[in-house]
């Protein structure tokens, strides 16, 4: 009901002062411009509208926010309180950066005598307009950064607001490198543009200019940006944080994605240019420039990045822990190679099909394209392929205890049980085809040529099939080294369960046991017959009800203990284990209000907005994470 009631207030109080800011904005612009005065009153009557009825629902709403914030530490530390501080901050900061790049941008539009609408922002404002736009915005957000870090200071608890701000550093450094990139990207594209005959009419010196204009903006956003991110990594939970090694992986994985995918279209391009596609060496010079001037500064980030996300996997001081993000990212990789390859190969295939059964295919030249476009993704998709996959097959061969951790790896498994759909379902369709195919022309059904149409079929089916048959033996492989070293360790391991009651307990967790971890020993001691002298353990389970109300005959061996203790809740009458001071004041609200208690979970649960701020981080990455693809495939012409 708090969290509800929370969000209600806040996103009001959000909503309401955006409305005041843009309204006070709009106001001040329709003053100081004389044509808006005399040509109309709507534009002023709107802006007054939107701060008469905004600021009484802000001030209603941030204040009541603010009192209750001041009476209760719950309210004070909450994940949505941090949201609305720091999401107010880049409701406000990021349109002043706009407008501060627009007035640049014209402003160096203007001193290369060019004409300033064509900004790539702001192109029909005018310098006061902008100005207006930054003072406002920057006003409020100095108040509110005020009030946040006056929050800093009194803040029993900060580890929601942490989190919250860790996701705002980096947003403000995604939002500086896609400027850097854009501006970079566009800057080279224009070099390629130097070559052609009639450069105004083929991209505009204004493109150089808004260039310069977002590596001049978004340089140093990124650069400090960047630096604060790094100099925070002496506390380790900014170390061991997952939103940041989410950032680098995807950094990381969409640089790689973006430069092959970038590199094919310059190979495919070259390529056809060699096989005579009728383009002039200048017409082919401003081709190449799209992928080149894409490829290059993801290159850079992709390197850049790989090495901190190399830096963020030393980072974990767990062998197993740090060698699965590791595995991530190979598989990740591998996977993309293997289906260029498998792209490549089948092209190659239908290519040499065609030009057995058309020979005025070879003559026209029509298998250009086709065979540059198999080449080209057969050179970027083999190599990276054969790069990935190769170790992480050689570290699942290797014995001992790290290549059982390779060969368990969950990672593995979902790749290796991937391919094998993928190969099921394509030699499914390409089978069904060909068989389609077959019977349609002994029935007289059929149209064109059949047996070109039935090879295709066929070469793709028997591709699926190897590439089955490739797979299913690594995951044979697998199972048949499965139980060496990590099993023997289990079965040296010592486990006492300890009972205090009719043995239920004990043989409940030998049941589990031998089900879940079938080759570790468990050895149940029931307290009421007295402990063994010679008892020995490396680890001891035992009920919560023992725990608590110890028999004397046990109290001494269970104290001189010096293993790993794991006690299991039982249902001893008026026992509830909680998790944390949280849990502790909420159970004992319900019994004072007459409530049964229920139980609780094994497992902190982690604040609700805590997984709200992750979830938008991962919409965050994906919408990028597309955007860098098709960067890579739509604004590379003729691939």
């Amino acid at each position: 009901m708090k969290t509800i009631r929370r969000l209600y207030f806040y996103a009001v109080a959000f909503i309401s002062i955006e409305v005041v800011l843009w309204g006070i904005i709009s106001l001040l612009r329709s003053i100081f411009n004389a044509r808006e005065l005399v040509d109309g009153s709507s534009p002023l009557a709107q802006a007054l509208s939107l701060i008469l009825v905004g600021v009484p629902i802000f001030l209603v709403h941030w204040f009541w926010a603010q009192r209750v914030s001041a009476k209760d530490d719950e309210e004070k530390t909450a994940s949505v309180r941090a949201i609305f501080f720091y999401g107010i901050l880049l409701g406000t900061l990021i349109p002043a950066v706009q407008n501060l790049l627009a007035f640049i941008d014209r402003t160096f539009l203007n001193a290369a005598n060019l004409y300033t609408y064509r900004a790539i922002l702001g192109g029909s404002q005018t310098w006061l307009d902008n100005l207006i736009a930054i003072v406002i915005n920057l006003l409020i957000a100095a108040y509110f950064w005020n009030i946040l870090k006056e929050e800093w200071r009194t803040l029993p608890e900060t580890e929601n607001f942490a989190e919250i701000r860790r996701l705002y550093r980096f947003i403000w450094m995604l939002y500086g490198l896609l400027m850097i990139i854009f501006g970079a990207q566009q800057a080279l594209d224009y070099v390629f543009t130097l070559s052609t005959e009639n450069v105004l009419g083929s991209i505009g010196r204004e493109t150089v200019v808004n260039a310069i204009a977002l590596l001049a903006v978004g340089a140093p956003i990124w650069f400090f940006s960047w630096r604060i991110l790094q100099n925070v990594l002496v506390d380790s939970s900014e170390r061991e944080s997952f939103l940041r090694l989410s950032i680098l992986y995807l950094l990381s994985l969409g640089g790689v994605i973006v430069v092959l995918t970038a590199g094919g279209s310059l190979i495919y391009m070259i390529l056809m240019h060699l096989l005579g596609d009728g383009k002039t060496f200048a017409e082919f010079m401003q081709n190449i420039g799209g992928p080149i001037s894409i490829g290059m500064p993801f290159g850079v980030v992709w390197a850049y990045y790989g090495k901190w996300l190399n830096q963020q996997f030393a980072f974990d001081g767990d062998a197993p822990s740090r060698a699965g993000k590791q595995r991530l990212y190979s598989y990740i990789l591998s996977l993309l190679g293997l289906a260029a390859t498998f792209f490549a190969i089948a092209s190659l295939l239908s290519v040499v099909i065609d030009l057995s059964f058309t020979r005025s295919y070879l003559s026209s030249s029509g298998f250009a394209s086709a065979l540059s476009s198999a080449l080209a993704a057969l050179v970027v998709g083999l190599p990276l392929w054969l790069m990935t996959w190769r170790p992480v097959q050689a570290a699942a061969l290797v014995e001992g205890s790290v290549g059982d951790h390779a060969r368990r790896s969950v990672i593995r498994k979902t790749y290796l049980y991937l391919v094998l759909f993928a190969s099921v379902i394509g030699g499914m369709i390409s089978g069904g085809t060909l068989i389609f195919t077959l019977i349609n022309s002994m029935l007289g059904g059929s149209t064109g040529d059949v047996a070109k149409s039935a090879l295709n079929s066929l070469q793709v089916f028997a591709l699926f099939v190897v590439l089955l048959l490739y797979h299913l033996s690594a995951l044979r492989m697998d199972g048949a080294a499965r139980a060496d070293e990590l099993e023997s360790k289990q079965e040296g391991f010592k486990l006492v369960v300890l009972d205090n009651s009719d043995g239920r307990f004990g043989e409940s967790v030998k049941a589990v046991f031998a089900k879940r971890v079938s080759k570790v020993p468990v050895t149940v001691v029931n307290v009421k017959d007295g402990i063994p002298a010679d008892l020995s353990a490396d680890a001891v389970i035992l009920p919560g009800s023992l725990a608590v109300d110890t028999p004397k005959n046990a109290e001494a061996w269970i104290s001189s203990f010096n293993g790993t203790r794991l006690i299991v809740p039982d249902e001893a009458a008026g026992v509830y284990w909680l998790n944390d001071f949280g849990q502790a004041a909420d159970s004992v609200r319900a019994l004072a209000e007459g409530q049964k208690l229920r139980p609780q979970s094994a497992l902190k649960a982690a604040p609700a907005w805590t997984y709200v701020a992750y979830i938008l981080a991962a919409l965050f990455a994906c919408q990028l994470l597309i955007m860098l693809a098709s960067l890579g495939v739509s604004l590379v012409t003729g691939f």
